[in-house]
């Protein structure tokens, strides 16, 4: 299966809830419209309301309640997107400006304000009380792992088990929301909706985990951010962590000093102490072996196209380079 390919399987839905965004928008303030379709037509993956599409039809539902939830969870994670860029005072993101550098930090948190309201009057739409208690406790723990990211900048005490509750909050989070979510209201059994739950989860971090190999692997044409923006802001990520634990002395005291100053004065010798030390490939098994037991989480799914579609996703989420 080609990357491509694990979106064709529900190509229709996938324009559906193109359409669903695009008239949710609608706001009778010209400048709200403005910055949610700018940030909203920026591309992406849309990975999570993928993920809610391909999950509710491995299971056997389909349909514009499929599609309403989809939509929820990309109005939430474009919320967070623009809340993100706020606080990390980030200035690109997909390649091109971040809404904050085009409209000012004020637009920026009212808007994603305004999609973090429209989602939960979609929700109210959709109607189910059980999707609604996943979302809302997910949004809750979302904004919980930002706020324990944000107390850990320049922390180069930061341990891997803080790291992971870090990335479990402010991405894994969102990932199983959309899987769990489209399980409920699929009406799948308590053990499809848990293995699927569990998904989301593992898939979520490897995703993450990923994202922090590649502020040090890739290049930022190819990223469409800043590489080493992780570094400039002092944020403590694992490959950072690992080598400031298995690194010479000479090494863990390079990153040491990095993440306590900030900025990427130091980005190459960084790079080369990061790789040096084998955090990189610490970094990427991990992520592999998350991958696999999220797809070992599919097994109580019946095999079908969306299943399988599933299982490329996992293994693309981890084999991508940006």
């Amino acid at each position: 299966m080609q990357p491509q390919a694990f979106y064709q399987v529900v190509a229709d839905d996938f324009a559906a809830v193109d359409g669903i965004i695009r008239k949710q928008l609608t706001s009778r303030v010209p400048l709200v419209e403005k910055i949610g379709d700018y940030i909203t037509s920026a591309g992406g993956k849309r990975l999570r309301p993928l993920l809610v599409l391909l999950s509710g039809s491995a299971l056997g539902h389909q349909g514009d309640q499929l599609r309403l939830l989809a939509a929820i969870i990309e109005f939430l994670h474009t919320s967070t997107l623009l809340h993100d860029d706020v606080v990390d005072m980030s200035g690109m993101r997909r390649g091109r400006s971040t809404a904050n550098a085009l409209w000012g930090n004020a637009p920026s948190v009212l808007v994603g304000d305004f999609l973090y309201a429209r989602s939960f009057e979609m929700m109210v739409e959709l109607g189910s009380m059980p999707v609604m208690q996943i979302i809302s406790q997910a949004t809750r723990v979302i904004a919980e792992g930002e706020v324990l990211q944000l107390s850990k900048v320049r922390d180069a005490s930061t341990t891997e088990a803080i790291y992971m509750e870090v990335i479990r909050g402010k991405t894994a989070m969102l990932f199983e929301a959309s899987t769990h979510s489209a399980a409920t209201l699929a009406g799948a059994s308590a053990e499809q909706r848990e293995a699927l739950r569990t998904f989301g989860d593992h898939l979520g971090i490897a995703f993450q985990l990923v994202d922090d190999l590649l502020d040090y692997q890739g290049d930022a044409e190819t990223l469409g951010k800043n590489v080493g923006d992780d570094l400039a802001e002092g944020k403590p990520t694992l490959p950072l962590i690992y080598t400031m634990r298995e690194g010479t002395p000479e090494q863990a005291e390079l990153v040491r000093r990095a993440i306590q100053k900030g900025g990427i004065e130091d980005l190459e010798s960084i790079r080369n102490a990061v790789e040096a030390s084998g955090a990189l490939t610490y970094t990427a098994q991990l992520a592999r072996d998350y991958v696999e037991r999220a797809i070992a989480c599919l097994e109580v799914i019946p095999a079908n196209p969306y299943r399988d579609a599933l299982v490329e996703l996992s293994r693309f989420a981890v084999a991508r380079t940006h």
